[in-house]
């Protein structure tokens, strides 16, 4: 027989009309909170070593590319004066480095460049920080202008979308790394006489112009057949009848389904802007002495590694490491949003 203590009256237990509900508790008595889209794709993102490896490394390239007039003051060198030259005793009469190992000693700690006698570590620090500032701009650029021109065309439809589907068509036909080449010359030209020296800020723009020009067409197409998927959701319907705009229906209904192809491509956009602007720097296009660049630290090297191939290891190791990191990083970005991948 129950005890009146331990029986209850009815609707004892239940909570009156003030009262405050309680947050779900799991099995381990923890209360159960929800989580956003992206807290989860961070936390899959953070579980991904190859990833979070990556993004350190990348990190740390942005890093020294920021730092590198502050690391090359405490180094107490500079890229551009011509040590070997200036001082005895570090150049032999073919103006190679006298030293093993293209001169790297506790002075100079990667050596000096050939012919001319420049420190081999403040050139690759600016030569980091010059590369990454040309790609990073590209990559802003192509990824505004695939926005703009990708969610216009996918969500306009009709002859919108057939003319700009059309100019991205045509686009897409130049071969991207012979119209670099091919067109640089000829913007430069366009404001200098073409006796003159280009000046260098003239150079990266012109590098940045060119490769915006042809860069941007394969995220517009991407994102333009995304949107031609979303519009037809039922939200983006609801959205309609409720008399929103079209301004607003971009802004708060399509943008935010569209930022893991936006962020994933653009991670995959800038090593291959880094690339493209070394090659050209390497063929003669890009950027010239004494600019500190990684492709023209390649075109250096190629022409002395038969007697110094030092010179062309540190800027070939840093290169490949960064497109590699990048590369990787891009690919753990995916899968952390769209964990239904598989690499």
């Amino acid at each position: 027989m129950t005890s009146p203590s331990q029986a209850a009256a009815p609707g004892a237990n239940a909570p009156g009309p003030d009262a405050v509900p309680t947050a779900e508790v799991g099995k381990s008595g923890a209360p159960l909170v929800g989580r956003s889209p992206g807290q989860l794709m961070w936390r899959r993102f953070k579980r991904d070593k190859t990833g979070v490896i990556s993004a350190y490394v990348v990190i740390f390239f942005f890093l020294i590319a920021l730092l590198a007039p502050v690391i090359a003051w405490l180094y107490g060198k500079n890229p551009y004066t011509t040590y070997g030259l200036d001082r005895p005793g570090l150049l032999n009469e073919f103006y190679y480095p006298i030293k093993p190992n293209g001169g790297i000693d506790g002075e100079f700690w990667f050596g000096l460049q050939p012919q001319l006698g420049r420190d081999v570590f403040t050139q690759l620090l600016y030569g980091i920080r010059t590369s990454l500032l040309i790609a990073v701009a590209v990559t802003l650029l192509c990824t505004l202008t695939g926005i703009l021109v990708g969610v216009t065309a996918g969500y306009m439809g009709g002859k919108t979308d057939y003319f700009l589907g059309r100019f991205i068509d045509l686009l897409l036909a130049f071969p991207a790394q012979l119209s670099f080449v091919a067109f640089t010359p000829v913007v430069y030209s366009l404001f200098v006489n073409p006796e003159k020296e280009t000046p260098t800020y003239l150079r990266v723009i012109t590098l940045i112009l060119v490769q915006w020009a042809l860069g941007w067409m394969g995220l517009a197409r991407l994102l333009r057949g995304q949107v031609l998927s979303l519009r037809e959701r039922e939200f983006v319907e609801a959205a309609k009848v409720t008399g929103a705009s079209p301004w607003r229906i971009i802004r708060k209904e399509l943008l935010p389904n569209l930022w893991t192809p936006i962020l994933v491509q653009s991670t995959l956009m800038l090593p291959t802007f880094v690339t493209a602007e070394a090659g050209l720097s390497f063929l003669g296009v890009g950027l010239v002495e004494p600019t500190p660049d990684w492709g023209r630290m390649f075109a250096t090297g190629a022409r002395h590694y038969q007697n110094d191939i030092t010179y062309m290891f540190f800027p070939g190791v840093a290169m490949v490491i960064f497109v590699v990191a990048f590369n990787l990083l891009g690919d753990s970005v995916r899968d952390a949003f769209d964990p239904k991948t598989k690499r």
